[in-house]
């Protein structure tokens, strides 16, 4: 199936979705519905982010797949196209077994000696494609979701964890992404944002734009942002967002 019933069907225009198409954690709200409803008369939408397709349902709402033309979950490696799924990945298979368990020992192990003020549950969440680290645990609640954001923005705790993952696991060809508020993504190199892109090879697109908020150097949205073949906009927040697509394709 071809976009020729829209007004520029060669121009895809993705977003990441926590801090630009919704706030951290929170679901979309009916303004940004709206946008993207009459944005999609204009190009072609899709939507990319390190979150499983579960969380990204409970964000973008129950008919995501109908209001995207694009769905790309866990950076790409799982994918959708016009509701149809694309091939996938697995972090597992690439990395294995044994590896895998060094990898997340030494992880529990280095969160159990960590002096934070606070840890909850789900220190590591296992995904398709990558992991998520989270050293105060993912089962936090919003405001001390907050609160770990400015303390981690004082100690640098992410980063320093990071750095101490790459000094003990040199042999592992693997990317340490930090985005949102309290985890950080280990994926192989080359499995970050930029993956959705082997999906849209074939597709003609004479432009491809993304909008991201965690655009910095160590963001989860820096590499695809930066990449060649696409027009970045930094944001940093969804009205952010709205404010270029209007200026950009809705004047």
């Amino acid at each position: 199936m071809s976009f020729s019933d829209r007004a520029h069907p060669d121009t895809l225009v993705l977003f990441d979705v926590d801090g630009t198409l919704t706030p951290a954690r929170k679901v979309i709200t009916p303004e940004m519905l709206d946008i993207l409803k009459q944005l999609r008369q204009k190009v072609v939408i899709g939507f990319v982010g390190g979150s499983d397709f579960a969380k990204q349902h409970e964000q973008l709402g129950g008919d995501l797949l109908d209001n995207f033309d694009f769905a790309f979950s866990e950076n790409g490696l799982t994918a959708y196209r016009l509701g149809k799924s694309l091939p996938s990945q697995s972090f597992i298979s690439y990395i294995g077994e044994e590896d895998y368990a060094k990898l997340a020992n030494f992880c529990l192990r280095y969160i159990a000696d960590l002096k934070i003020p606070r840890k909850r549950g789900t220190f590591i969440e296992f995904r398709n494609g990558m992991i998520n680290v989270s050293p105060i645990g993912r089962n936090c609640s919003y405001d001390e979701r907050l609160e770990f954001q400015a303390y981690d923005n004082e100690y640098n705790i992410r980063p320093q964890f990071i750095a101490a993952l790459k000094k003990e696991f040199p042999n592992l060809d693997l990317t340490y992404s930090i985005g949102g508020q309290i985890s950080f993504d280990v994926f192989p190199t080359g499995w970050d944002k930029t993956y959705c892109l082997r999906h849209l090879d074939n597709e003609g697109f004479k432009s491809i734009h993304f909008f991201g908020d965690k655009t910095h150097v160590g963001g989860n949205d820096y590499e695809i942002y930066n990449h060649h073949s696409v027009i970045g906009h930094s944001v940093s927040n969804p009205d952010g967002t709205i404010r270029i697509l209007k200026e950009l394709f809705l004047s």
